[in-house]
């Protein structure tokens, strides 16, 4: 084995930059830089001095020796502070505009100022045209630094002729690629379940300027003549876009596929992966595209990895690829030209000897670029610089193609429910995002956050059993052990405004001691859960509320799954489900197939809880106005251009009149999401999956409007639609309407995976 170690008089570099596990194409650099220096010249000591942009920070590796806080000032000047007195002989800074604090990350500035040492920066943004606190933070950082490193030479020609930086400032040095062998993309597509098939790929952190859209549009006519295509899209959305957008881009980008009639062409892998996981990714590739919508684009990582692994190319012109690709290492085809880029795929399959000649180049060109050689190319620079003075994840993965796995859903951000949780329990509702103490608290909503806490803690979330005691104390306090009733408001004081509350009330409060009887591991909550369940259930049968019998249904089934056993329940349930289905025996007609002669609020969980009595009582008449009932709902409730419209809560919908179109009210969709769930669990039939998430994706911005409810920002949901706008108050119901809508989406994304891997474990015994 050969040692490609070497010397070097240079004993201390530290590496300032975002570094793994953050994920963002500069964490990555960073760390394969630093790595990629400490495996060349082990006699030198590589540290790591990443920035933060969350309180928490990251689970960093023993070479990160200090951590700066992007926002906070004084941590970049404790951090020069810590540099200049730990015997650094060289700092090597990766500059980007976003990921540091200050107008277009001026808090560097204040670092880079106190350093004692030579500095060597990369730049890996270059603007041809920078607004005025851009141009003036790149000058100083460019004179502040002893040397700057550029990877391409456009890069280098910007920063002589804008920034007025001397040449021979200037080192000209590739972007670094991992070294990996010359193979057929055969070779590694059974890893991925995609033997057989012709492999298009692009990977990085997705958001809505890399153009995936087009190539979705151009699939198509690539198919029609290809039809064993398929097209790989690999890696989660930015991170800061999920902070301000959510999953807005990707769900787009789904629904194309979908309108297209391509989506089992095409599968997401919305994942950060690690570079093991990536390379075995390129490898399967037969052409890697990158439909980048911006010229003005002076490197890209993703394109390097893929020509220095030798494959076939097709890019939009932006200034990085017009130089990696250059004398045919690649294709070339206009911004947004989805017909063009189809052309240029199906003649690159068609012409097998000119892409494997493609290929050859790339990777010949590719070998200047390992990681070895640039870290030889960096302390070169270093040496320069002094003598002039002054980042596991298991790779293997199912994939789905999006007929199989249609939709991803947001992360989960807890961070609104917390504001609207005291020491009491949630409280009503909210200006804007402020918790608005004058309307105080409700069963209502702490019923509807006790049931989010179980299926957080079903989820596993750790934060689960301090919200749940809080909000199972709350229905402890509200339940009336004279009448056996729950009260349900409650001002901020902390007295009560009624001796009993409404039927709903204490219906879903029924609900919520079910679900916690159900899924608590928690001895002290069984038992006061099963204490107050006991109590209440008998007066849940002097109520004329529907829903109030929907919503106890619900709680009775989830509390007969441990205890099936309890015959009082199993009475009580029987009569309810028993009313509920009168209901709709009296008032179903070939036109109107609901319970009542109008719709109101929280319409699904009607036909939810004759969906679930009729499988455990069980009952096909139950069974089958539960379906027929959800099913003209559904209908009801789809607008012409296919997205969800529930009825409006300014008029309702009686019979024989119109029904209300505004204000749209986000427990119409959680109530949806929750029964269509339900009708998959019974049925198998898909369609139900596809309208729970219909329906879950009016939170997203699927809706008349176009108009997100949720806040990714806060993990807030919006109080409703209005004609013209979103009402912009986040207060508990429609908070924990999205909240459970999400978590519940994840436990049946949770359950069909089981069933693939049992299904799949079963085919192959």
């Amino acid at each position: 084995m050969t040692d490609n170690t070497v010397g070097s008089k240079i004993n201390r570099i530290a590496f300032i930059g975002n570094y793994l596990p953050r994920q963002c194409g500069i964490a990555t650099f960073t760390t394969d830089l630093c790595e990629a220096v400490a495996s060349v010249y082990i006699e030198t000591t590589c540290i790591a001095l990443p920035v933060n942009d969350i309180e928490a920070g990251y689970e960093y590796p023993s070479r990160v020796r200090f951590e700066l806080t992007e926002k906070d000032i004084h941590s970049y000047t404790r951090a020069a502070d810590f540099l200049n007195i730990n015997n650094v002989d060289l700092v090597c800074l990766q500059f980007e505009y976003g990921i540091f604090g200050g107008k277009s990350g001026s808090h560097i500035l204040t670092l880079l100022r106190d350093l004692r040492m030579p500095i060597v920066t990369t730049l890996h943004t270059i603007l041809n045209s920078p607004t005025p606190d851009q141009r003036l933070v790149l000058e100083e950082v460019a004179a502040l630094s002893d040397r700057l490193v550029v990877m391409s030479e456009r890069g280098s020609e910007y920063l002589q002729k804008i920034y007025h930086v001397l040449p021979g400032k200037i080192d000209l040095i590739p972007h670094g690629i991992p070294d990996v062998a010359f193979v057929d993309p055969s070779f590694n597509k059974d890893l991925f379940g995609v033997e057989g098939k012709t492999v298009l790929l692009s990977f990085g952190l997705l958001s809505a300027n890399k153009g995936i859209e087009n190539v979705i549009s151009a699939l198509p006519d690539i198919v029609a003549h290809y039809p064993d295509i398929v097209y790989i899209i690999v890696g989660a959305t930015h991170p800061q876009v999920i902070q301000h957008e959510g999953e807005t881009y990707r769900l787009s980008l789904q629904r194309l596929a979908q309108q297209k009639e391509i989506e089992s062409h095409v599968i997401f892998y919305n994942r950060f992966v690690s570079l093991e996981e990536l390379v075995k990714f390129i490898g399967a590739a037969d052409i890697y595209i990158t439909p980048y919508l911006n010229e003005a684009q002076i490197v890209s990582g993703t394109l390097a990895y893929t020509v220095g692994a030798g494959k076939a190319v097709i890019s939009t012109p932006y200034w990085y690829a017009q130089e990696m690709l250059a004398d045919k290492r690649g294709v070339l085809v206009p911004f947004r030209d989805p017909a063009a880029l189809a052309e240029q795929v199906i003649n690159l399959l068609g012409n097998e000897a000119e892409r494997h000649a493609m290929r050859k180049r790339a990777y010949m060109f590719g070998r200047a670029m390992i990681w070895p050689e640039v870290a030889k190319r960096y302390m070169e620079s270093f040496e320069r610089a002094r003598t002039e003075r002054r980042h596991y994840i298991p790779p293997g993965f199912i994939s789905r193609a999006l007929d199989k796995y249609p939709s991803e859903l947001p992360p989960l951000q807890l961070n609104h429910l917390h504001v609207m949780t005291d020491e009491t329990g949630i409280l009503q509702h909210a200006l804007f995002t402020v918790p608005n103490y004058s309307h105080g608290y409700t069963t209502d909503d702490n019923a509807r956050a006790l049931l989010v806490s179980m299926l957080l803690d079903e989820l596993g979330n750790k934060e689960s059993e301090g919200l749940a005691s809080r909000y199972l104390a709350f229905l402890g306090f509200a339940f009336n052990s004279q009448n056996k009733r729950f009260r349900n408001f409650m001002n901020y004081q902390r007295t009560w405004s009624e001796d009993a509350g409404s039927d709903d009330s204490h219906g879903r409060a029924l609900l919520a001691l079910g679900t916690v009887l159900s899924h608590s591991a928690t001895p002290s909550f069984n038992s006061m859960a099963g204490w107050l369940f006991e109590q209440a259930l008998p007066s849940i049968l002097d109520t004329t509320s529907p829903r109030a019998w929907a919503f106890a249904l619900i709680g009775i089934s989830k509390y007969s799954q441990k205890y099936s056993g309890d015959r009082r329940a199993n009475q009580v349930s029987e009569e309810l489900a028993g009313r509920l289905l009168r209901s709709y025996q009296d008032n179903r007609s070939e036109d109107w197939c609901w319970f009542e002669k109008k719709l109101t609020y929280c319409n699904a969980a009607l036909s939810h809880a004759l969906l679930i009595c009729g499988r455990s009582i069980p009952n096909s008449a139950m069974i089958n106005a539960g379906l027929e009932s959800l099913h003209w709902l559904s209908v009801l409730q789809c607008s012409s251009e296919g997205h969800f419209v529930p009825i409006g809560s300014n008029g309702f919908y009686e019979f024989g009149k119109e029904h209300a179109r505004f204000d749209q009210q986000p427990v119409e969709a959680q109530t949806t999401v929750s029964a269509c769930l339900e009708a998959f669990k019974i049925t198998g039939d898909k369609r139900w999956n596809k309208e729970a998430q219909r329906a879950f994706e009016w939170f997203l911005g699927r809706n008349d409007l176009k108009l997100p409810l949720y806040d990714a920002t806060t993990g807030g949901c919006r109080d409703g639609l209005h004609p013209d706008r979103p009402n912009e108050n986040q207060g508990a119901e429609s908070t924990l309407a999205f909240l459970q809508s999400l978590l519940e989406l994840r436990l049946a994304e949770q359950t069909q995976l089981s069933t693939e891997v049992l299904l799949k474990r079963t085919i192959n015994i």
